[in-house]
């Protein structure tokens, strides 16, 4: 429907979201919808020789008319829009009940009231709906009062005629309560898989799903886990005199590129600790080659830090430390929580970066126990590691 698809793209406003774009739209027709009922309403009245009602559903037709004109041409003031259609058809279609001759006469006017309040509640925001109930409640009241002198004024109408009125109210009525419906079950799913996405963001696939199910504590322990730490060279003296946004800047740039590289090679990043990158290989789902993918992982960011220079045009390099073996992982915090890993492993491995070489991957020698058929690997000596004394460290490079 090429008309729908213009309208739609006419109430869109650059940079909001999807939801606001279909609240518009269905702002837009029920909008439509009211002109078209009120139109047939009123043709319906004056048949009847009401013509006073007449007029007043044709004055509600060309308020809506009017309503979606402004909407079309001002997306921004949809909120009021909204209000200004709903006050004016309740004080149209509250006169009118009174100018058909109240309760008494069997109309439903103030029924088609409702269809203002249910468009409002589906609509406006909780705290315009609130108002706009409060009037629809005052406007109630104000009739009940007017109820003994519209009685006075009441004539006979055809009791078919009522009929048909019920029944044009209550097909409305289901229309505009299955489009309702449609629309926040549509807004819940969307927002069901906003929080999806930002928790994938946060966790590991498999530990959301399992966090979702059973908001328990999570912790697993793993047999064997190559762990890598990164830490980029002097970058805390080169950030002390930048500018704020060029340090977040960069950092976004690099560790962007590592999520992906981390990504292309199955591995899962842990965190970030200031300009220092955490991944891991074989967690939280197992991967027989992880500590062949940490490598590939390790050799390719050492690579990409070759071609970036900082903010003032200063080549950047990075320290690489990798260790395999056991870890507990588990999910820590229930607001802001974290996924994270530790153990004797961990550790060890960022003792292998901080006490490594500049665009030098340093490993244990668990690490060059696995890969030493696949890698070239240059022994460094003895290696004094807090925690564990003198450990024996190897430099990994690529293959021949």
């Amino acid at each position: 429907m090429f008309w729908y698809q213009r309208l739609a793209e006419r109430l869109r406003l650059p940079g909001e979201d999807e939801a606001m774009r279909s609240r518009r739209l269905l702002g837009a027709g029920i909008l439509i919808a009211g002109a078209a009922a009120s139109l047939v309403n009123g043709l319906r009245y004056g048949r009847e020789g009401l013509t006073d009602v007449r007029s007043l559903y044709l004055l509600l037709v060309l308020g809506f008319v009017f309503l979606l004109v402004v909407l079309v041409a001002s997306p921004r003031h949809f909120r009021g829009v909204t209000f200004a259609a709903v006050i004016y058809s309740l004080v149209l279609l509250s006169a009118a009940h009174i100018a058909a001759g109240g309760f008494n006469t069997g109309m439903m006017f103030v029924q088609w009231t409702l269809l203002s309040i249910i468009s409002a509640v589906i609509l406006a925001g909780r705290r315009d709906a609130l108002l706009m109930f409060g009037a629809f409640l005052a406007m109630m009241l104000l009739v009940g009062l007017l109820e003994p002198w519209a009685r006075s004024r009441a004539v006979e109408v055809d009791p078919s005629f009522v009929s048909m009125d019920s029944t044009l109210i209550m097909i409305l009525l289901g229309t505009l309560l299955a489009l309702g419906s449609l629309y926040m079950f549509n807004e819940i799913e969307r927002y069901r898989r906003r929080a999806d996405r930002l928790l994938r963001n946060i966790l590991p696939d498999a530990i959301a799903w399992r966090l979702k199910l059973n908001p328990e504590t999570i912790a697993d322990g793993y047999d064997e886990v190559t762990v890598l730490f990164a830490d980029i060279v002097d970058f805390t003296d080169m950030s002390a005199a930048a500018d704020p946004v060029d340090v977040v800047s960069k950092l976004n740039e690099i560790f962007s590129e590592f999520d992906v590289l981390a990504s292309q090679h199955g591995l899962e990043k842990i965190k970030t600790i200031g300009d220092a990158y955490m991944v891991a290989g074989g967690l939280p789902n197992p991967q027989p080659d992880h500590c062949v993918a940490v490598a590939e992982f390790a050799l390719a960011i050492v690579e990409r830090m070759r071609s970036h220079t900082s903010w003032d045009g200063r080549p950047m390099r990075i320290r690489v430390g990798i260790n395999t073996g056991p870890v507990v992982a588990g999910v820590i915090g229930r607001q802001k929580f974290i996924y994270d890993i530790w153990g004797d492993t961990v550790n060890v491995a960022s003792r292998m970066e901080s006490n490594g070489l500049a665009n030098v991957i340093q490993v244990t020698e668990e690490v060059r126990d696995r890969l030493d058929s696949l890698y070239i690997f240059e022994e460094r000596g003895m290696v004094p590691v807090k925690g564990k004394g003198e450990m024996v460290t190897y430099l990994l490079h690529p293959p021949a």
